[in-house]
C-alpha cells in the first residue's frame, strides 16, 4: 500500500526539486476525490507566491507534424544552456479508459537521458480540445519544483490552442513543409493565437519545399492580415534530423519574452491568464453541480424523452432544467 505524503512532506519535497514528490503531487492534483482536491487546493494556495518564474512555452500542430521530435531537440538546446525543463505532454487517450499513450516518452528518448528534464504525459480524456484539465496545476507544481522552462504540448490543432494560449507566454505553431494550402486550411483563431510559426522537417528532399513553404506561409499571412500586426508572425524552419533551426527559434522565443516584459504586456498576459483560470474553474464547478444534482438527473431523463417525441423543444427543456434550484 502506497504511503500518502503529508502536506509538510510535499512542500519540502517540491522545494528540494524531488521528482518523485512532484509526480505524486501531480497525480494527487489529477484525482477527483474530494479529500485529494482539498489537499491540492491547500498546497497550491501556499505555493502560488513561489510560482511564475519559469518561461511557459506552448507547442502545437497537426498530428504527424513532428511535435515530439521537435521538443526532443529543442529541449536539448534548453538544457545545454543550464536550464531545467519540464514537458507536460497532453496525449490522446481512450474516452473509456482515459489511459495515456506513452509514445511521447519513446520519441523523446534522447532528451530523457539528460539531467534536469522531467516529462509528464497526461491523458486528454474528455477535456476541451484534448487539453488536460489539470495542466495548469501541474505547471505551477513544476515551477514550485524549480523548473526554468515548461513546455506544454497539445494533441493537435483545434480548440485546445485557445485554452493553451491562456496558459503560456509563447505559443509556437508547427507546420509541415507542404505549402501555403496548409495554412489556408487552419482556422483563423489558431493562427491568431500563435506567437510564432516553425516549419518542421526542413531537411533532405524536403529542404527545398520547406523554404518554398516558408515564403508561401508568409504570403498567406499577408493575405489574411488586417490592421493587426499580429499577422506578421515570424516563420522559422527546423530539422530534428539534422538539428538545425533550434538556436534561432529559442532566440525568437526569448526575444519575444524580453519585449513583452519591456512593454509590460508580459504581466498583463499572466494576470489575464489567472483571471481566465478562475472563470474556467467556475464553469467546471457549475457543470459538475448541475449534472450531479439528483433532481436534475430525474428531470433530465424525463425531458429527454419528451424532446425525442417532440412534445417539447430543446430550448424549453433547457429553460426548465436551469430553473431548478441547485442549492
Amino acid at each position: 500500500m502506497k504511503v500518502r505524503l503529508s502536506k509538510p512532506e510535499i512542500l519540502d519535497g517540491l522545494k528540494k526539486g524531488q521528482l518523485t514528490t512532484l509526480s505524486q503531487m501531480i497525480t494527487l492534483a489529477e484525482s477527483s476525490r474530494p479529500d485529494d482536491r482539498l489537499l491540492t487546493n491547500e498546497i497550491l494556495s501556499e505555493l502560488m507566491p513561489k510560482t511564475g518564474n519559469s518561461l511557459r512555452l506552448g507547442i502545437t500542430g497537426s498530428p504527424g507534424v513532428g511535435k515530439s521530435s521537435f521538443i526532443n531537440k529543442l529541449g536539448q538546446h534548453i538544457l545545454s544552456r543550464g536550464f531545467k525543463l519540464a514537458v507536460l505532454a497532453i496525449d490522446p487517450s481512450s474516452l473509456d479508459s482515459k489511459g495515456s499513450i506513452m509514445g511521447d516518452k519513446t520519441r523523446m528518448s534522447e532528451l530523457l537521458s539528460k539531467d534536469g528534464i522531467y516529462v509528464r504525459p497526461s491523458p486528454a480524456g474528455k477535456t476541451l480540445g484534448g487539453l488536460a484539465s489539470k495542466t495548469r496545476e501541474a505547471m505551477l507544481l513544476c515551477e514550485a519544483a524549480g523548473f526554468d522552462y515548461i513546455i506544454i504540448e497539445t494533441v493537435g490543432v483545434g480548440q485546445s490552442e485557445v485554452a493553451v494560449k491562456n496558459m503560456v507566454d509563447f505559443l509556437l505553431l508547427l507546420l509541415p513543409p507542404s505549402g501555403g494550402d496548409e495554412i489556408q486550411g487552419i482556422k483563423k483563431g489558431i493562427v491568431e493565437s500563435a506567437d510564432g510559426i516553425a516549419i518542421t522537417k526542413a531537411d533532405g528532399d524536403s529542404l527545398k519545399s520547406a523554404k518554398v513553404a516558408q515564403a508561401e506561409y508568409a504570403k498567406a499571412l499577408q493575405i489574411l492580415k488586417h490592421s493587426d500586426e499580429k499577422w506578421n508572425l515570424p516563420i522559422k524552419t527546423s530539422s530534428a534530423v539534422e538539428d538545425h533551426g533550434f538556436v534561432e527559434i529559442l532566440e525568437l522565443i526569448e526575444s519575444s519574452i524580453k519585449k513583452q516584459k519591456a512593454d509590460n504586456s508580459f504581466t498583463k498576459r499572466r494576470n489575464h491568464q489567472l483571471i481566465s483560470w478562475m472563470h474556467d474553474e467556475i464553469k467546471t464547478r457549475l457543470l459538475e453541480s448541475f449534472y450531479t444534482n439528483k433532481e436534475i438527473k430525474v428531470e433530465l431523463k424525463r425531458l429527454e424523452g419528451q424532446i425525442q417525441t417532440k412534445q417539447i423543444s430543446p430550448i424549453e427543456a433547457a429553460k426548465m432544467l436551469l430553473s431548478i434550484n441547485l442549492s
